[in-house]
Parts: structure tokens; C-alpha cells; sequence
């Protein structure tokens, strides 16, 4: 497999009130096996090969998913943290997403080809059912990254996941571990989990509550949030894509380099459909400052992500994600059949 330019690490930072969250029944369950569509690789990915991390700084944490709360339902707004759209979204723009319909990422099939997308350039692999147990240090500060979505014991989502995998089964094997992963929080130790950590996390994933704890964060802390704002800027399937894209490899927020960063620069090269502009411009223009934000940092600067993947279903203005889809990231070629 080849080898990405530089491994980096995903982290999860998502900043109180920074980002609406959608109502309980908006979350949708991952999709059945049934619903699969038929994908193809050129080349089959044994290990992982490295994840683009956060540009964010991994202090802060996302809000604790409360005992008992629905799984990868959103309880609400974190205390203190503003109702309707998050700071930098257009004016005037609805903080009610549009309902689930045709080109929405929610419906299990698109979300199961998103999934597939992130993966080709997370995994080098379409099979993204694969990662529930991946887990290493790749020596980026950020302790273990491990699973679906890069969680990393130094940032607080992996606490996060593994307190909501606790809420679904107490006495799974990962609970002893999470006086240390607390204590863990903004730090590359290892301390208190070596040496049969990583083992056990390989053997959590093979059950399926655990798999549905982190399907379930994932939704929380990334799809969902992403997802909304996207409806809330009128975005049909790709520009949820897009959002949901950027904010797994730059995480929520203001900063320039984060999300709503990106989002913000966008905004002022073009309008969003909820503002009256149009899709393709504003895509286009979203694009434009993801890759910008990209190559600010020596491992982001293949942009191929966007210019070989996401830029050739713009041009192709297939907003719907219809498929079959071919698409390329780092000189890899990809194809989802149906």
C-alpha cells in the first residue's frame, strides 16, 4: 500500500455551542449490511496507513454524552452554549434542517457511501467496517489513535467513546481503563494502559455494542453536527459530504484551520443556497478554502482529497451523489458501483 506523505492522528474537539445539533430522531442508525452498495478498490488496504489529524488544539473535549442519554441521539446544546446556527452561518438561514429526502447524506445508503469516501482516504480501503479495531501510536502526540474516526486517547474523544461503550455494557473489557484515559486527556502517555491496551480494544471490536459506541460518537461529535449545518446552508447530498469531510480531518470551531474556519472563508467568496447563491459556486468556493487551509501544513498539502475526489463530483454536478462514483485520493483509484 502506499504510503501517505506524513501519519497524523484525528482528534475530536468539539467547542461548546459551536456547531447546532439536530433533534434525537435526526441521528440515523448506521445501515444494515443489506444496504451496502457494491464498491470496488483497485488496490486491497491490509493496514492502515496513517490519518490526517486535527489542526485544532487537543485541550478542550466534546460535551459528555449524559447517562442514559438516547445512542447517537444529541441530548441538546451544551449549558451555556447559543440555540439556531453556530457563529460565522449566514444570516437569516434556518437552524431547522430541511426533512430527510432525496440527496440527503442521512439516508442509510448515502451515509454508508460517505463513510466509504472518508475511508479511501483514511484507510487507502473503501472497507470501513474494517477500522473498528484499528489502534496504534502513530507519534503524533496524541497517545493511541484508534477505530472509525481516529479517537485518540490524548484528546478526549476515546474517553468519550469508551464511557458511552460503558453506558451500553458495563462490564465490557475497556472500563478498567478508564481511570487512566481520563488522566490521559491532552497527553501522549501511554501510562496506564500499556501493555494490553491495544489487544483489548481489537477484542472490544469484535462486539457489536462496541462497534455501536463509536457508530454512535461518530454521529455525535462529526456526522450529525455536519450534516445540519450543511441543510441549514441548503447543501444537497455532496455539500454535506463536503462538511462532514473537512470537519473529520479539521475538526469543529472558528479557528482558520478548523471548520468553521473553512466554512467562513468560503462565505466570503460566494453564498450559500439558503442565502440565494448558488450551490456549485458556493461548493466550489468551500472547496477552495478547505485546500487552502490544507496546504498550510506539510502533510496536508496533497490535496487530492478534494481535487481528485470531491472537485470531480462537483464538476460532474452530481450534488446527489448518484452513483456509480469513481474518484481518486493519493494516485489511488476508487469505485462505488451501486
Amino acid at each position: 500500500m502506499p504510503i501517505r506523505p506524513a501519519p497524523l492522528a484525528l482528534t475530536a474537539l468539539l467547542l461548546a455551542g459551536a456547531l447546532p445539533v439536530l433533534p434525537a430522531a435526526a441521528a440515523s442508525a448506521s445501515p444494515s449490511p443489506s444496504a451496502s452498495p457494491t464498491t470496488t478498490g483497485t488496490t486491497p488496504a491490509p493496514a492502515n496507513h496513517g490519518r490526517p489529524h486535527r489542526t485544532t488544539q487537543p485541550a478542550a473535549k466534546p460535551p459528555t454524552k449524559p447517562s442514559g442519554s438516547p445512542s447517537g441521539s444529541s441530548s441538546g446544546s451544551p449549558s451555556g452554549a447559543p440555540s439556531g446556527a453556530p457563529s460565522g452561518s449566514p444570516s437569516g438561514s434556518s437552524s431547522k434542517p430541511p426533512t430527510t429526502g432525496a440527496g440527503d447524506l442521512t439516508d442509510p445508503r448515502l451515509k454508508d457511501i460517505a463513510q466509504q469516501i472518508v475511508s479511501s482516504a483514511e484507510n487507502s480501503s473503501l472497507d470501513w467496517k474494517a477500522q473498528f479495531a484499528y489502534i496504534e501510536d502513530i507519534k503524533d502526540g496524541r497517545g493511541y489513535t484508534a477505530g472509525i474516526v481516529g479517537f485518540c486517547s490524548g484528546t478526549g474523544d476515546m474517553v468519550e467513546m469508551v464511557r458511552h461503550y460503558r453506558e451500553l455494557k458495563p462490564d465490557n473489557i475497556l472500563a478498567k481503563y478508564l481511570p487512566a484515559l481520563e488522566k490521559l486527556d491532552g497527553s501522549a502517555s501511554h501510562s496506564g494502559l500499556d501493555p494490553d491496551f491495544t489487544s483489548d480494544w481489537k477484542k472490544a471490536a469484535q462486539d457489536p455494542l462496541f462497534r455501536k459506541a463509536q457508530e454512535d460518537e461518530r454521529d455525535r461529535v462529526y456526522f450529525t453536527p455536519a450534516v445540519n449545518q450543511a441543510k441549514s446552508d441548503g447543501l444537497h447530498a455532496l455539500g454535506q459530504f463536503a462538511y462532514y469531510d473537512a470537519i473529520v480531518m479539521h475538526g469543529p470551531g472558528n479557528s482558520a484551520d478548523s471548520f468553521g474556519g473553512i466554512r467562513a472563508a468560503a462565505l466570503k467568496k460566494a453564498k450559500t443556497p439558503a442565502q440565494g447563491g448558488d450551490e456549485k459556486a458556493y461548493l466550489a468556493a468551500f472547496l477552495d478554502a478547505r485546500a487552502a487551509a490544507m496546504r498550510t501544513e506539510a502533510a496536508h498539502s496533497d490535496t487530492s482529497r478534494i481535487d481528485t475526489a470531491q472537485r470531480v463530483f462537483l464538476q460532474a454536478g452530481n450534488l446527489d451523489l448518484h452513483t456509480p462514483l469513481s474518484w481518486k485520493v493519493y494516485g489511488e483509484s476508487f469505485h462505488i458501483d451501486k
